[in-house]
């Protein structure tokens, strides 16, 4: 049986943590930021975790990490 490939855009866009939780990037910081609040701005430089319904996709997508 061949090796199962690591779905690309997933590895780049997540990393995993020393205890397995997957991180993530915020949305919505890449454009348009002049309209939105340096609070907003400040809070979307932090990222995020993947969702417990998303786990299990995204486990699928990094089968090596």
């Amino acid at each position: 049986m061949p090796k199962m490939k690591t779905h690309k855009g997933a590895k780049k866009r997540t990393k995993i943590t020393g205890t397995g939780k997957i991180m993530r990037g915020r949305a919505f910081k890449s454009h348009k930021l002049t309209k939105k609040s340096a609070k907003r701005r400040r809070s979307l430089r932090q990222g995020g975790f993947i969702s417990d319904a998303d786990k299990r996709t995204v486990a699928k997508l990094l089968p090596y990490s």
